[in-house]
């Protein structure tokens, strides 16, 4: 199962839900939508500048979580935003980032870029 390596605290999607969910996103990242929300060029966590082409897709709500491929829970996403943020919720998200911001002294709404200076 996908979520062999994950916390124990929650239960994983099943493979199936996995597999079809992941078939939509690769659908969706071809449609005009998807490519204007990469036209953007924003981390739709950190707020930073980001070239197109590092951009990812990310689940608000993971897949691995039950969360689905539709518009309304990808956005666009910074490489260090989506290998911190991983199969968080956005509860679980906003709560790693009110820590890092307690640890670096930042305002608690300017959300340190994950892994960086805070720099875009």
């Amino acid at each position: 199962m996908a979520g062999d390596d994950m916390d124990p605290a929650f239960d994983a999607a099943d493979d199936e839900h996995i597999r079809r969910e992941k078939s939509k996103a690769r659908e969706l990242r071809q449609s005009v939508w998807w490519k204007n929300q990469l036209g953007r060029g924003q981390c739709y966590y950190c707020r930073a500048r980001v070239h197109p082409r590092e951009l990812t897709m990310d689940h608000i709500v993971p897949v691995v979580r039950g969360g689905r491929s539709t518009r309304g829970n990808v956005v666009t996403c910074c490489k260090a935003c989506n290998s911190q943020k991983k199969y968080l919720l956005p509860s679980e998200w906003a709560a790693y980032l009110e820590r890092l911001s307690r640890a670096s002294g930042s305002a608690p709404g300017a959300a340190p870029r994950p892994g960086g200076s805070g720099e875009a």
